[in-house]
């Protein structure tokens, strides 16, 4: 069949690009001695079994990183710089995950290699053969699984302008084995080009024979993690690939299929056996080592260039019979292997020859964006010291391999703890999104994000899923229930008729109307705020009364965000954020409004930019702290202390620039949670209840904590209650005790998996 025509056809093109990705990513645990770590796999992911996306390979120290499949790369990268993320921040303090394929110096007793110690006594007792069959040794070493899977909307396309196949399961089997049999023919130049294993270090061969190092990739040669050379698969058709896996069983070269370790393996079904009648649906590529020079182990652009050369593999034809151009490519791939890293290949000529073929089918299927990636590859067959074995094996020679390794751990697992509050990958979304994410991952729980914008994802554990925005709004409060919140009217009439303390007040649907009633108001401490809208936005304080002007003023800021605004009796005393998750309240925030400190030197000005350049401090809620604005609102609170923003304050003197206390618009978070007594907890939770809300945060105003709720009616008031309040402040708060309320959120809605967490 000539897929090429098949591929140039204007009905395939427009899905060139499509396919699907997923990665597995190994990686040895090491202690900051760079040695490795004989801690068991940590605890708080639970059981490894089940875990969706980090379990442990052969041994109990390789941590391996799991990504769902994914559309696009960007989205590939996306989860598995979060699920690092996650390993990395969850493993003790004193570890990391070593960046090489291969492992650091390994113990010299094989006893003290530990055998992942898995719940599933089959799952050990395989290692266990494992590692009497081939070594300990050689299963220490880790690399990249990439699973690939043409798009399905392509595959239709070539389908249906075929006649050869009547059945698209058949056809799409036909096609992974031709991709199969030419991939094994030149994957040698995958081994040249992204070979990262030049060395071994201590102990790794142990009375076994070794390569004279340097070389291209240990892990891919016969020396590394290979079958024994009597076990021999022909690719010729699935019918004689099965029936030749299944021949290696009962002959006992091969203990079950899952042992036949070859550089691409077929996937359809559960067991090998399954893809004589499901057929092929994807192919998983082993012979990537891992890119220390990529964070995660490989980076975008390797995975762009195996994307091309596949599509390639399938673009290209073959005349020689398939068994012999597959032991060819076999012949091939451990001569590069085994070549010095810094020396040119032998096949020099055929490597110029694909990239250049690659670079005309890519012109030719309008893919030209990807040009300048294939002349990179070029450019390193003529500069070998440039590929990545090259670079390490230099690199190696200034200090040593363990040193550059090291070093290179170090500096990634520090990036992942530089902003411990943010999830790489998914940083431009809502930073309580963002915790809710991690520690669902970390727990096993599987997270897809359905709208990165809008903050929407969907949970899932087994057949158990549920849907979630902004990190607290789920399925446990009704459709009414944020509606309710959301107008603050209705909220305090519901509030009122339970019996709850709110604030009088009056609503306005335009200025005009609101101006009128400027006498009732003038004279006494009030607040104008938007009917309708959260995150403190458009509030404005007076305690003081206001003159017309500043009434008016205040008026305008609040219209300019909701059509009604409510203008309502100051209630004095400390405002406290109540955070209640199925009827219990988990957190108690006291949030101070915006303010500087003066030194009698600095302006509010630049005492406010100095404030900003805080780590904790962000924008758009993507830090645990706002940003300190001077924007309209925050320079008519300077003028009533009668200041500027570019007045001096005194040494000590404290400016406040908001007197409404939100986070959301600079304030400072501290957690009090420790410090209030049942009794203001439990109007809290009532309060709540009233409301009929599983998740909210209730504003509660209060003169003196001191005093019981009980017995004096004035002793709180209720100001607001939201049914998405940020949880971000409350998990790393400004001062005081860190409440991790995103645990709760998955405790409410997956209590069979965090509360087994817990008795673990």
């Amino acid at each position: 069949m000539n897929y090429k025509e098949l591929l140039l056809h204007p009905r395939s093109l427009p899905f060139i690009s499509q396919a699907r990705f997923g990665i597995e990513r190994e990686g040895q645990r090491v202690n900051f001695s760079g040695e490795l770590a004989t801690t068991n796999h940590p605890e708080i992911f639970g059981d490894r079994t089940y875990h969706p996306y980090i379990q442990t390979d052969f041994s109990e120290t390789q941590v391996e990183l799991i990504t769902p499949v994914t559309d696009s790369i960007n989205e590939l990268f996306n989860y598995l710089e979060a699920i690092y993320d996650v390993a990395s921040r969850s493993m003790a303090d004193d570890e990391m995950i070593w960046p090489l394929s291969m492992p650091p110096a390994l113990p010299e007793k094989d006893e003290d290699i530990m055998i992942a110690k898995l719940s599933n006594f089959e799952d050990v007792l395989y290692r266990r053969y494992l590692a009497k069959e081939y070594g300990k040794r050689k299963q220490m070493v880790s690399g990249i699984h990439f699973n690939f899977e043409f798009g399905d909307d392509l595959l239709q396309a070539l389908y249906t302008q075929q006649a050869e196949f009547t059945d698209f399961a058949a056809f799409k089997t036909e096609l992974y084995f031709k991709t199969a049999q030419n991939f094994l023919r030149y994957r040698w130049l995958i081994t040249y080009l992204f070979g990262a294993s030049p060395l071994s270090e201590d102990h790794y061969f142990v009375d076994k024979p070794a390569p004279v190092e340097p070389v291209r990739s240990i892990r891919n040669s016969s020396y590394g993690y290979t079958n024994h050379p009597n076990v021999k698969v022909s690719y010729a058709s699935l019918q004689q690939y099965l029936s030749d896996i299944e021949r290696m069983v009962e002959e006992g070269k091969l203990s079950e299929e899952k042992e036949f370790y070859a550089p691409i393996r077929f996937r359809g079904g559960k067991r090998v056996a399954d893809l004589a009648k499901s057929g092929i649906r994807y192919i998983e590529l082993r012979n990537i080592d891992l890119n220390p020079y990529a964070r995660v182990g490989i980076s975008q652009e390797q995975v762009q260039f195996l994307q091309s050369f596949l599509l390639y593999m399938l673009w290209t034809e073959h005349d020689v019979a398939v068994d012999r151009w597959v032991d060819e490519g076999e012949q091939r791939n451990e001569h590069v292997s085994l070549e010095n890293p810094v020396t040119q290949t032998a096949f020099y000529d055929e490597g110029i020859r694909l990239l250049q073929g690659m670079k005309e089918m890519l012109v030719a299927l309008g893919q030209s964006e990807r040009l300048t990636m294939i002349d990179e590859m070029i450019e390193q067959f003529d500069h070998p010291a440039e590929t990545l074995a090259g670079k390490i094996y230099q690199q190696a020679q200034q200090t040593s391999q363990h040193a550059f390794a090291y070093a290179l751990g170090k500096q990634y697992e520090e990036e992942s703890h530089e902003r411990s509050y943010q999830l790489a990958g998914f940083r431009e979304m809502e930073l309580s999104t963002q915790i809710l994410m991690f520690d669902a991952i970390q727990k096993g729980i599987q997270v897809k994000v359905l709208d990165e914008s809008d903050q929407f994802l969907r949970l899932q554990h087994q057949d158990h899923i549920e849907y979630v925005k902004n990190a607290n709004m789920t399925s446990k409060d009704s459709y009414i229930v944020p509606l309710i919140m959301e107008n603050k009217t209705v909220t305090k009439k519901v509030l009122k008729e339970a019996g709850f303390r709110v604030p009088e007040g009056a609503e306005f649907d335009s200025i005009e109307e609101a101006l009128t009633a400027y006498p009732r108001f003038a004279e006494q401490a009030f607040v104008i705020k938007p009917k309708s809208t959260n995150y403190g936005l458009g509030i404005t304080i007076f305690k003081e009364g206001a003159s017309l002007e500043d009434y008016q003023a205040g008026l305008a800021i609040a219209f300019r965000e909701d059509t009604s605004v409510l203008v309502e009796a100051f209630m004095p005393g400390t405002e406290y954020r109540f955070f209640v998750i199925d009827g219990q309240v988990k957190a108690i925030l006291l949030r101070v409004p915006a303010n500087v400190v003066g030194d009698g030197k600095r302006t509010v000005e630049e005492l406010v930019a100095e404030k900003n350049l805080d780590p904790l401090r962000g924008s758009h809620h993507r830090a645990p702290l706002e940003l300190i604005q001077l924007g309209e609102l925050e320079q008519l609170m300077l003028k009533e202390q009668g200041l500027t923003i570019h007045s001096v304050p005194a040494k000590d003197q404290v400016v406040y620039l908001r007197e409404n206390s939100n986070i959301s618009t600079g304030g400072d978070s501290i957690d009090v949670t420790d410090e209030f007594s049942e009794a203001y907890k439990q109007i809290a939770q009532q309060a709540v209840e009233a409301l009929g809300a599983k998740i909210s945060g209730i504003d509660l105003i209060i003169p003196d904590k001191d005093i019981d709720p009980q017995t004096d009616e004035q002793a709180y008031g209720i100001i607001e209650a939201n049914f998405n309040p940020a949880m971000h402040m409350h998990v790393y708060p400004f001062a005081g005790k860190g409440r991790r309320l995103t645990m709760n959120v998955l405790e409410l809605l997956y209590p069979e998996v965090i509360k087994t967490r817990k008795e673990n």
